[in-house]
């Protein structure tokens, strides 16, 4: 209870300081740890199929558009459980629901490592994203409930790892293990940090009282509208590009339904008097503020990831370990900047921080926005790492601000709200790139190809290049000069989509530069010993 009663009191500053020196047991810790590794494993399977995608479908026999579910399915189960989380922890108990959830979680990895055919593979990808869900805001409640003040921070630096630093190594760590073992271990890896969770679970998290009582008073209207809005415009952020968006009927229509669920989610959660999840916590101005930022950290964090392996793989032809090659560089060096976080709060304006962190997250999207078709690991390595010192000056002191004084019974509120923040702008921020690049590769190509004139001398002389090289390549002159048009239309394909990338680029940087308007609002919290009370 000593730790509770200190979150509690963390907007009283005397309280905060009192427990400056509070000294928190190893029994603690480890149940801290073993929740982080939780979120750390569902982040990293949001990301980690990715890289093997092309093997699973050869596998199970699905096309490209089909094997497209395996992801989406996962994330759809995802973002509906996480709001859930605070509430179904405080009906079952934390330690219990945490426990339950792990151990299916354990259990759906591997079924989906023993799918045999696409349906089979997208149910428990989604029975796998439903538990693995609840392990991402459960991990930040434990934070909050669990340290004094004077720790949080420690806490909240050891979830920026799962936050920012999964999504960054999981393609990675999915490509190296589909080459080396096979696209099922990208499943098998959840087994044995899953089982240290179980026992850091059991040992290190208090066993509470369940609450069953709160089932016949539970929101339930507000729990349907919840999952039925936010599942289906998942899916319209998933499958909207794939499928040109409003050209598709099914589009259309789950976009209606999200609409009017989502507007009859928050009219209940708002009136409602005892709601699953407290949506007035938007009001509070640093909470607000914060996950508009938060939003954005989802866009430039989710987007990054989706848009540079892509161009890795499409202009330059990389496989998955040498697409892992260059995103390592912003996730390592993370490791060694995130332990000095809370440190650096107890030193410097948090929102200062924050607003660093932007500015360099922002700066290294535009280092990127000015590749070539010779832009590789060489050149984007140094992008990469200006990102890796922005996203932790981010992560953790936007958390801080966010949950700065908020009563520990808003906890599980709080976490689940922002954590569907970053992944609903991690989702928005991917759906936006995808029709960008394909509007915009559409636009560089129109405008290129009217620059090149079949009656210009300088194509005449560059088609002429082609021919002759073709020719003494053994083609006769007629095939030599078919192959030399191809190639001009190839050059001008390449040059399209590099420019396409660079605008997406552009499209981030800008998004996080204007979540700055948001820091220059917020209300000044002051470190104590590594969290921030008002």
């Amino acid at each position: 209870m000593a730790n509770t009663n200190a979150v509690g009191n963390q907007g009283n500053q005397g309280s905060s300081q009192s427990s400056f020196h509070q000294k928190v047991p190893l029994r603690t810790w480890i149940g801290v740890l073993a929740s982080m590794l939780g979120a750390f494993m569902a982040v990293l399977d949001i990301q980690i199929t990715n890289a093997s995608l092309q093997d699973i479908q050869a596998s199970l026999g699905a096309t490209l558009e089909e094997g497209s579910w395996i992801s989406t399915a996962y994330l759809v189960a995802e973002i509906v459980v996480i709001p859930l989380t605070g509430w179904l922890s405080r009906v079952f108990s934390l330690q219990r629901y945490l426990l339950v959830n792990t151990a299916l979680f354990i259990f759906f990895s591997i079924c989906c490592a023993w799918a045999w055919n696409l349906n089979s593979m997208i149910l428990f990808r989604a029975l796998q994203g439903f538990t693995g869900g609840v392990l991402i805001p459960s991990a930040m409640t434990i934070v909050l409930t669990t340290l004094p003040p004077s720790k949080q921070a420690i806490g909240l630096a050891a979830f920026a790892i799962s936050a920012v630093f999964a999504p960054s190594i999981g393609p990675t760590l999915g490509g190296w293990l589909t080459e080396n073992f096979g696209w099922q271990y990208n499943f098998y890896i959840n087994v044995i940090p899953g089982v240290l969770m179980l026992s850091g679970i059991w040992y290190g998290i208090k066993r509470d009282q369940p609450q069953l009582q709160l089932l016949k008073q539970g929101d339930w209207w507000g729990i349907l509208s919840m999952a039925i809005g936010l599942g289906s415009l998942q899916v319209v952020l998933e499958e909207g590009s794939r499928k040109d968006w409003f050209g598709s009927a099914l589009i259309v229509r789950l976009s209606i339904i999200a609409a009017i669920f989502i507007t009859i989610f928050f009219w209940i959660e708002l009136t409602r008097r005892q709601p699953f999840i407290n949506l007035r916590l938007l009001r509070y101005r640093n909470f607000g503020l914060a996950s508009i930022v938060n939003v954005s950290l989802g866009i430039g964090l989710y987007g990054s990831i989706y848009i540079l392996p892509l161009y890795l793989a499409q202009i330059q032809g990389y496989n998955a370990l040498q697409i892992g090659e260059v995103l390592i560089w912003a996730g390592v060096p993370q490791l060694f900047i995130i332990p000095f976080i809370p440190r650096l709060m107890q030193r410097i304006d948090v929102r200062l921080m924050v607003a660093v962190g932007v500015t360099l997250f922002a700066i290294s999207a535009f280092m990127n926005s000015g590749m070539t078709y010779q832009t590789g690991l060489e050149q984007l390595r140094w992008s990469q790492l200006v990102r890796a010192m922005g996203q932790p000056l981010i992560m953790v002191p936007l958390t801080s601000i966010a949950t700065a004084g908020l009563n520990p019974k808003e906890a599980g509120s709080a976490s689940g709200l922002f954590n569907m923040m970053r992944n609903m702008g991690g989702s928005i921020g991917i759906a936006a790139l995808a029709t960008l690049l394909t509007n915009r590769e559409q636009f560089h190509s129109n405008r290129l190809g009217e620059s090149i004139s079949l009656y210009s001398p300088a194509t005449q002389e560059r088609l002429n290049q082609l021919t002759q090289y073709f020719v003494s390549r053994g083609s006769d002159l007629s095939t030599a000069q078919d192959q030399a048009i191809k190639a001009i239309d190839n050059i001008v394909r390449r040059e399209a989509f590099v420019n396409a990338f660079n605008d997406c680029f552009y499209f981030i940087g800008i998004a996080l530069l204007l979540s700055g308007i948001a820091i220059l609002f917020l209300k000044k919290v002051k470190a104590t010993g590594g969290t921030v009370a008002h």
